[in-house]
């Protein structure tokens, strides 16, 4: 059993489909703080920033699990989670008929055990259909997503090709995971 200190939905749906047993709570802290345009750094220290607040808030008695993503355009931007649905639409519009890096970072650590990985998926994509695109905002799908993107979701149907494992483009690269614990 590990403790994953995330809220994400698809950290916890990835967990569930390769058979990890898992409790989720996530600890309180603020990415928002951090002032970096490197997608890995920003995925790496918001993800230890996560671990140190967990240890803190749950401690060590079960293996605890970070993680956190980010996307970097191929303009080179850093796409962050959207504020709000303007940002979304700004955000995965550049991400249309484009490539893009999914960067996640992940932190595992048990009493005896630390591992820490920095990951990549690479896509490049179809241009959106805009009344496509509009269905989606007005889900609200895109809230608290790395770069508004759904790989597994709505994303799914514009790959053109793909570089790496969609784990890690879901916020957790699992295989790498799977292969330490």
């Amino acid at each position: 059993m590990i403790h994953l200190a995330s809220n994400s939905t698809s950290r916890a749906l990835l967990l569930n489909n390769f058979n990890i047993p898992f409790i989720q709570q996530a600890p309180t802290y603020d990415e928002e703080t951090i002032n970096t345009t490197n997608a890995k750094d920003f995925a790496y220290i918001a993800s230890k920033g996560k671990l140190e607040a967990a240890i803190k808030e749950f401690g060590l008695a079960t293996p605890l699990l970070t993680a956190d993503s980010v996307v970097l355009s191929s303009d080179g931007s850093l796409l962050r989670k959207p504020k709000d649905r303007a940002d979304a639409k700004r955000i995965l519009e550049l991400q249309s008929g484009s490539s893009m890096a999914i960067i996640s970072a992940m932190h595992y650590k048990t009493k005896n055990f630390y591992l820490s990985d920095v990951s990549a998926t690479y896509y490049e994509f179809l241009p959106y259909d805009e009344a496509d695109l509009e269905a989606y905002l007005e889900g609200g799908d895109w809230q608290g997503k790395a770069g508004g993107c759904m790989v597994e979701g709505f994303c799914k149907k514009y790959i053109k090709s793909v570089q790496g494992n969609e784990s890690t483009a879901m916020g957790l690269n699992v295989e790498r995971l799977l292969g330490w614990m």
